[in-house]
């Protein structure tokens, strides 16, 4: 069983110094990711155009640092964990060599008081030949045991020097851990502060904002044309059936909220702050906290999964009949292209990917590439907005 910890707490150690020593390919990735964010933002800055690409090399860069920021929490905790084994490991080499340290204590008072003519006193003393034999056989006892004593000392006095050397690595292995994750976390902590800086210089400039209204259009004409095109198209390559449902048309007004999740924006017309302009919002867009799950609001197979300019990552369903599901900003997908999902199938979950308003679900339902109102559609929101 010793052996057995010992083995686990040594490849626990190993793992941790593994990973402190990263690839330099993982690290030049991420260094390249953040250069490459930085070079965008300070194009746009400059020029005063590319908002959607500078938004995008963030987004990019900050998911990698998210990657490797999750990746040095587990090394972290693991390292902590060997260490805490490892001190298991010193304690009881140290308590062991200690309890033979006082049996060798109690031997070496027994020899001091017999003297140097005590094993003579002995052997002479005997009452006869056996009596003299089952003495000798008895001294013989003795030495096997005070030899195994020393014996013993010396392998717990290496097994102790051992644990204190691995100990000593642990100790460093978990520094080091604890160092690469604050490291990724300060980048990533910064990486999110520079695309708020980016949103609220729009704030601030009439002139940004109408550039970044203007480019946030053609992202959306984009995205609409490429949901037309698929209008009475061939489905992509299947993985499976899609799971039977009523036709999508029929569930006007009864299907769920994808998210749970406060209301942001509303589909129509939306007019800026100092109502020099305007904008047509095609969907709905619920406030929630990175990570919340969103879902299929019905059966449908999935006819993309990937990042969209303007959109972050982006999920986009098939629910026949030419009615597709649009979910956006997406921290992560769940899904892949071809796969058939059932209503109620987490897809993916909210994020923050080519947002400038923080962590949000951006909602559309379409007929080919018609933007419909999605209060008609969802009937939570189809109460709250016949309430109003």
């Amino acid at each position: 069983m010793k052996i057995c910890a010992w083995s686990l707490t040594t490849a626990a150690v190993l793992a941790a110094a593994a990973a402190r020593a990263q690839p330099a390919a993982d690290l030049e990735r991420i260094q390249a990711a953040i250069a490459a964010s930085r070079e965008r933002v300070a194009i746009y800055e400059r020029e005063q155009r590319g908002l959607l690409e500078a938004i995008d090399a963030i987004d990019q860069s900050a998911a990698l640092l998210r990657v490797e920021a999750v990746r040095a929490r587990r090394t972290a905790d693991e390292a902590r964990v060997a260490l805490e084994e490892t001190e298991r490991t010193l304690q009881d080499a140290a308590a062991r060599l200690a309890e033979l340290e006082r049996a060798m204590a109690v031997r070496a008072v027994a020899l001091y008081r017999a003297g140097e003519l005590g094993t003579l006193q002995l052997l002479f003393s005997a009452g006869g030949l056996r009596d003299f034999f089952s003495r000798v056989q008895m001294l013989r006892r003795l030495l096997r045991h005070d030899a195994d004593l020393v014996a013993r000392h010396r392998e717990q006095a290496r097994a102790l020097e051992v644990a204190r050397v691995r100990a000593a690595e642990a100790s460093t292995a978990a520094s080091a851990a604890d160092e690469t994750l604050r490291r990724r976390t300060a980048e990533l902590d910064e990486e999110r502060a520079r695309k708020r800086t980016l949103a609220s210089q729009l704030g601030k400039s009439r002139a940004l904002a109408r550039g970044a209204l203007t480019e946030l259009e053609i992202a959306g004409r984009a995205l609409e044309e490429t949901v037309a095109a698929w209008r009475g198209g061939p489905a992509p390559t299947e993985t499976a059936a899609v799971p039977e449902g009523p036709p999508f048309p029929t569930l006007r007004g009864r299907l769920p909220d994808p998210v749970h999740g406060a209301l942001l924006g509303r589909y129509g017309r939306v007019v800026a702050a100092d109502a020099r302009s305007a904008t047509f919002r095609k969907g709905v867009s619920w406030e929630a906290p990175v990570g919340t799950p969103v879902y299929a609001v019905a059966a449908g197979r999935v006819r993309y999964a990937g990042r969209f300019r303007g959109y972050g990552n982006v999920v986009i369903l098939d629910h026949g009949s030419d009615h597709f599901t649009v979910s956006a900003h997406l921290d992560r997908i769940d899904v892949r292209l071809g796969d058939a999902v059932a209503a109620g199938t987490p897809i993916g979950a909210v994020g923050e990917t080519g947002s400038l308003e923080g962590p949000q679900l951006y909602f559309e339902i379409r007929k080919g590439g018609e933007a419909l109102d999605p209060a008609e559609w969802l009937a939570a929101l189809g109460t709250a907005a016949r309430n109003r």
